[in-house]
């Protein structure tokens, strides 16, 4: 595998990321880039905000005026990406990543926010490469399958089954 760049910005202040978050989210783009056999260089943006930020954005580009805990804007379409030109990598896209909501959902789930910020990212890396579950059906479940095969890659599987 080629160089991987990931970009991380906290924009937020309701919640203190932890120690070692930042790591965690660079093993995961890793991890994901991995398992699909992507061997070129990468570059992706993860950018954390709050409810209200990740809101706002939600509603101008999904049309859904809500609080959401993860959005995906994925640079390339049919596995065609934009290049930075100054080190030839594929910009994959921008991750931008409610804090306070994966703490909610972590609490919700039993589990850490660890592995929920783990999760959120496989879930929108695979969306940068392509992957879609809003139709639901095999689709959903494949993605779900990758999104779990990573978590256990990083020591962080689930405690339970999932449901549809």
């Amino acid at each position: 595998m080629e160089k991987i760049r990931v970009i991380i910005t906290n924009n937020q202040k309701a919640v203190k990321v932890p120690t070692g978050v930042r790591m965690l989210i660079r093993r995961c783009c890793h991890a994901v880039l991995r398992m699909e056999k992507f061997e070129d260089s990468a570059e992706i943006s993860v950018t954390f905000v709050d409810n209200e930020q990740i809101r706002e954005l939600n509603a101008q580009y999904r049309n859904k005026d809500a609080a959401t805990d993860v959005l995906s804007f994925p640079m390339g379409e049919n596995g065609v990406y934009d290049i930075n030109h100054d080190t030839g990598a594929k910009i994959l896209g921008d991750i931008v990543l409610s804090v306070e909501m994966a703490m909610a959902q972590a609490k919700r789930y039993g589990h850490s926010l660890e592995r929920e910020i783990g999760y959120l990212t496989a879930h929108s890396m695979l969306h940068l490469l392509g992957y879609d579950h809003e139709n639901g059906g095999m689709e959903r479940v494949r993605m779900r399958e990758k999104e779990e095969y990573v978590m256990s890659q990083l020591g962080l599987p689930g405690t339970s089954s999932y449901t549809v």
